[in-house]
């Protein structure tokens, strides 16, 4: 579904994507690990054209998006929810949610299984986003991308600051949104707990390259982790 091809992009001259291939399929969550500044979230703005490739190819079902306007990515099919989450504080949560909804071709209501999965959304529907904990947040920020109808989610350190309750129910609904939506997920997180609970395969990225991958069981694996992961 989601494919990057050799994809390259740099900040001015200093290079930063060497290359990159990856893959997400229809059903599948996939967790991109790796030390801090090895281009993770380079890669994911990347993807959305936030940072503009400077080789390689991004496709989403065997249409190339690179270049596209970031618009035009959400619109064909991308979800997005950046590091730091993105709400819109001064908004309501309905508000931020409605929002979500501009991506989509289709899709004019805020989708029922939102509020169904996190009731204090519906709840706090007239709540300004920004008087709301950092769970919470991140409840809506993954919701306001799912109102876009998305075929694919990318998510980006999604556990970052958040209770462990929140994560469990995070990992829940990914691995729902996969089955019931057939969506695939692609998400950046140091977080080994949700990893495992949630990805059906991890990916690690070393310098702007992927460079190893395997199923979550492997990351029992004290001497991979050490290799790689440790700082």
């Amino acid at each position: 579904m989601l494919k990057v091809n050799a994809l390259t992009s740099a900040y001015g001259s200093a290079q930063i994507l060497n290359g990159v291939g990856l893959h997400v399929s229809e059903g599948e969550v996939v967790a991109l690990l790796g030390r801090n500044g090895v281009g993770k979230t380079t890669l994911m703005k990347t993807i959305m054209n936030l940072v503009p490739a400077t080789g390689g190819d991004v496709c989403l079902t065997d249409r190339v998006i690179t270049g596209m306007p970031t618009y035009n990515i959400a619109r064909a099919g991308i979800g997005y929810v950046p590091q730091g989450r993105g709400i819109f504080d001064k908004l309501t949560v309905e508000e931020n949610l409605k929002i979500g909804l501009r991506a989509s071709a289709s899709s004019t209501a805020i989708p029922d299984y939102v509020y169904e999965r996190f009731p204090i959304l519906a709840e706090r529907r007239r709540q300004l986003a920004g008087t709301m904990s950092g769970g919470q947040k991140q409840q809506l920020a993954i919701s306001r991308a799912m109102c876009g109808d998305p075929q694919v989610l990318l998510l980006d350190e999604p556990s970052e600051g958040i209770q462990p309750n929140i994560v469990h129910d995070i990992a829940l609904f990914l691995r729902e949104l996969v089955t019931s939506r057939k969506i695939c997920v692609l998400m950046v997180e140091q977080n080994l707990e949700l990893v495992k609970a949630a990805a059906d395969r991890f990916v690690i990225m070393v310098k702007g390259e992927i460079v190893h991958g395997g199923p979550p069981a492997e990351l029992e694996n004290e001497e991979m982790l050490q290799r790689y992961l440790s700082v």
